[in-house]
């Protein structure tokens, strides 16, 4: 015997209209995660009236409409007047056939709600949905959706903050690349110009491809393959400086180089190594370099046997202070990468430090092989 499974409902009817209001909600979110623009506005308006249930419904900013669906369109014309007094306002406006004047027989548009869309405290535009009576009902429901929109206009804005201050972060450890850096690998090549010919001419093309890596506007993520090409650049030119006193181990896993990592990440604490490892002792040092997977994680160590440091220091630097008791390791670009890493992966996934004086320096970077909104 074989019974037949069907599907007759979907719940209760409470069931139903739950679902439906999450699911016109779920519409309109992606818009207007991007900000209010007259695209976003345009792509939510439809599933924010279908939301109310009005006869129309207009997204606008501070001047005007943005977005206009439904009925009596030539109320457009209204808008500015509407918003203006909004504003004045500050708080939701009801509005009545007097300040709704129409002359189109018919027109389902008698009266609005009008309530203010608000991100960080500021009123950025409004909601207006039009009907042909006036309800409590639909003045309650329009007061929350703005709300809710405001929400997702604040995500928008939180997420525009992030962009603006990676952008600032990588600003200011491009800035860290040092002078002293760049005169010296120029003067390590000029040195080669009437010796080594050819070596000079690779130098200098190693030292263009530094730079350009370096420096390049787009991206805020590479892949450890990338990022560590521009490692060895660098190691490629501090060599030329310090010649045999700079030694170098690197232990790549191949399944890790595809791993997406934040730009610039690895480099930085490089640097450091050789600045505050080798450049303050007088005989040779080694800095060795070991990336592998562990389960869900790429972990990449960078390990110098040089003077160390004050865990203090350490903790100062990892926290981002500049004062010059804490200078002594980097401050800028290790609390730099620590950010970094917190801000894209969580704050399991800051560096981790292990250093004491005399006993070298060993930097430690964990990333997910898999991460959502990581991608190279």
């Amino acid at each position: 015997m074989v019974r037949v499974w069907r599907r007759t409902h979907l719940g209760t009817e409470a069931d139903r209209a739950t679902f439906r209001t999450l699911h016109r909600a779920s519409q309109a979110a992606p818009a207007l995660r991007e900000g209010l623009t007259r695209d976003s506005a345009e792509r939510s308006v439809k599933h924010l009236r279908a939301l109310l249930g009005t006869s129309a419904l207009a997204i606008t900013d501070t001047a005007g409409c943005l977005a206009w669906d439904g009925s009596g369109a030539h109320h457009r014309a209204q808008m500015s007047t509407l918003v203006a007094a909004t504003l004045a306002r500050g708080r939701t406006r009801s509005i009545d056939r007097g300040d709704l004047r129409c002359d189109e027989a018919g027109c389902p548009v008698r009266t609005a709600v009008v309530s203010p869309l608000v991100v960080d405290e500021r009123i950025v535009g409004t909601l207006a949905a039009f009907a042909a009576t006036p309800t409590a009902g639909l003045a309650r429901a329009t007061e929350e959706v703005a709300t809710w929109v405001s929400g997702q206009l604040d995500f928008a804005e939180l997420e525009s903050s992030r962009a603006r201050l990676a952008e600032a972060e990588l600003r200011a450890l491009r800035a860290q690349i040092s002078p002293h850096f760049i005169y010296n690998s120029l003067g390590a090549i000029a040195s080669f110009v009437r010796t080594d010919p050819d070596r000079a001419r690779e130098l200098l093309l190693e030292f263009a491809d530094f730079t350009r890596y370096s420096f390049r506007r787009h991206g805020e993520f590479t892949t450890l393959a990338e990022e560590l090409r521009s490692v060895e650049r660098y190691l490629l030119l501090e060599q030329a400086r310090f010649g045999d006193r700079l030694l170098v181990t690197l232990s790549v896993a191949p399944e890790v180089l595809p791993v997406a990592i934040p730009f610039l990440c690895v480099q930085p604490l490089v640097e450091n190594a050789v600045q505050h490892g080798l450049a303050r002792s007088e005989g040779p040092g080694r800095i060795t370099i070991t990336a592998y997977d562990r389960g869900q994680d790429c972990v990449i160590e960078v390990e110098d046997d040089g003077a160390g440091e004050e865990p203090e220091r350490v903790r100062l630097a990892l926290a981002g202070d500049t004062t010059p008791g804490s200078v002594g390791l980097g401050s800028v670009g290790l609390g730099n990468v620590d950010a970094r890493l917190r801000a894209t992966y969580g704050d399991d996934y800051g560096l981790v430090v292990e250093t004491a004086p005399g006993a070298g320096t060993k930097v430690v970077v964990r990333a997910p092989k898999f991460a959502a909104g990581v991608s190279a």
